[in-house]
Parts: C-alpha cells; sequence; structure tokens
C-alpha cells in the first residue's frame, strides 16, 4: 500500500527532516537512512512496526546542527585561506578601478568548509532523542491516515470486483442448466453412434458417457465461487490485515474458474468464464495494495 509524509523540526541544537514513505510490497519491509543516534533506531522500528503490517517502508531523516548553536564549529585554516582570497579579489578590483560591495560575515560563512555543519557533535543525545521521537509522531499519523484513505478506495474496488464475481457465477450457474438439454442430446447421439459403428457393449458404453457427463458437470466448482464470494466479503469487513488472506483467496478463485472453463462445452459457458477468469485478474491486481 503505497503512501507519503513528510515533517521538519528543531530542537537540542539541531534542525532535522523526515521523508517517510512505502509502496506494496507482500510482507513488511522497513529501511531506514539515518544519523548514528543511540537507540534512535530501534525506537523508529518499534513505533512503525506497530502501526504498519504491509508495505515496502523508507524513513530518511536528514539532520544538520542549527544555525548559532555551541556546537557550530568555524574551520580556521579555511577561514584564512577565504580571506586572503577575498583580498587578493579586492586588491585586483582596486586596480582596475573596479568598486567591490563591502564583504558581509554572512558571506564567509556561506562559503564551503568555512563552517563545520557535520553535526558530529551531540551534545546531549537523550534530549535529541527525544525531541526527534516527539516530532516523528504526527509524521508517522499522518503517514497512517494517508495509507487508511488509500485503503477505503481499495477496500471500494474490491467489493465492486467481488459484487462482478458473484453476478458472473449466477450467469454461469443459469447457464449451465441450460445447457443440460444440450448435452444429454449430444450424448445420446455419441451413444447411437458408437452402437452402429461398433460391436460394444451397451451398459459399458452407457457407463462411459455417463462419467463423461459427471466430469463435465460444474454444480460443484460454482457452488465453490460462492463461498469464496461470501468469504471474500467478510475478510473486506474485518478490520486488521487482510492482504495476504485475500491472495490465499485469489488463488482459489483462479482455480475454479480454470476448472469451469476447461469443463465448460459450450460456447456461453466458456464466455462467463473467460469473464470470471479476467474480474479475478482484476481482483488480483487490487489486492496488491491491501495490508
Amino acid at each position: 500500500m503505497t503512501g507519503f509524509a513528510a515533517g521538519q523540526g528543531s530542537g537540542a541544537g539541531h534542525d532535522w527532516s523526515w521523508d517517510l514513505r512505502s509502496v506494496n510490497g507482500k510482507g513488511f519491509d522497513l529501511r531506514l537512512r539515518l544519523p548514528d543516534i543511540e537507540g534512535l533506531e530501534p525506537a523508529l522500528r518499534k513505533a512503525v512496526g506497530e502501526r504498519v503490517a504491509r508495505g515496502n517502508v523508507t524513513l530518511n531523516l536528514k539532520l544538520t546542527q542549527a544555525v548559532g548553536s555551541a556546537a557550530m564549529r568555524i574551520e580556521p585554516e579555511v577561514l584564512n585561506a577565504a580571506l586572503a582570497a577575498v583580498d587578493k579579489v579586492e586588491r585586483a578590483a582596486e586596480r582596475k578601478g573596479v568598486a567591490l560591495a563591502p564583504l558581509k560575515p554572512s558571506d564567509l560563512m556561506a562559503m564551503r568548509g568555512v563552517i563545520d555543519h557535520s553535526g558530529s557533535t551531540i551534545e546531549d543525545p537523550a534530549a535529541l532523542l527525544a525531541a526527534l521521537m516527539e516530532s516523528f509522531a504526527p509524521v508517522l499519523e499522518s503517514f497512517v491516515a494517508m495509507r487508511r484513505e488509500e485503503g477505503a478506495r481499495t477496500g471500494a474496488l474490491l467489493a465492486s470486483r467481488i459484487d462482478e464475481i458473484a453476478a458472473l457465477t449466477d450467469e454461469a450457474e443459469i447457464a449451465a442448466a441450460a445447457r443440460a438439454p444440450k448435452a444429454a442430446e449430444t450424448l445420446r447421439a455419441a451413444l447411437a453412434r458408437v452402437m452402429e459403428a461398433t460391436e460394444a457393449d451397451p451398459d459399458r458404453v452407457a457407463q462411459e458417457l455417463a462419467l463423461i457427463a459427471i466430469k463435465a458437470d460444474v454444480t460443484e466448482e460454482i457452488e465453490r465461487l460462492r463461498v469464496h464470494v461470501e468469504a471474500a466479503r467478510a475478510l473486506l469487513a474485518e478490520t486488521g490485515p487482510v492482504g495476504r488472506k485475500f491472495e490465499f483467496l485469489a488463488q482459489e478463485f483462479v482455480r475454479e474458474a480454470n476448472t469451469l472453463c476447461s469443463k465448460s462445452g459450450d460456447a456461453e459457458l466458456t464466455r462467463i468464464g473467460l469473464a470470471l477468469k479476467y474480474a479475478i485478474d482484476q481482483l488480483r491486481e487490487q489486492i496488491q495494495n491491501v495490508e
């Protein structure tokens, strides 16, 4: 199930930004990109794992020293090199008669390497961890809410597919009943041809034809399709994760539809069987979005 949330925060001498997103996946896979802060990774894994059961989830945290933080360090060698370069530029401009705007301290601080923003110094890890987890809570809540909204939309699509499968199952039952007289006539004609062309035992031939008729019967397949429809509707009514259960149920739908087509022997029933397979395939695609 897809989802996305982002957030920003500051505290304990740092600024940070969160990026939390997920895509469809058969299981639950959480990948983290975090700065090295003791206790942060297990805390985040626990927080996300309690709210998400399925999907490939990535969580990124970018952490920097806050501007003006006491931990922000000036690199003296880089600063001296920058000042020397500025002095050289100003002298060259003066010789050419070019007027330059006065240099501001912020201009120097913006030069690459003058200020160390590595964030390697964390004065109070416990305070930073607490601030990070507090700011992550609304990000996770927004993420879960987005997934819940998508889940509601997916649920409506699944319900529509299940209703379509149920309707096609009813059509299959009607088509199977309609083909019965024609099938019986076909079997009688086949029996007559066999008896005319051979000296086969009539009772034995009749037994074989009866077995053929039994193998062509789709009553059990239709009944099992109805049972699967009710099971699918029950899963939709559950409040917990049902994605894996839906996948197994979809496999059973496919099996019954395939058997129905193989037993059909009738153009109309075959058409309905193919429509069933198409509807089931669409159902399986939507199931990939279910947690």
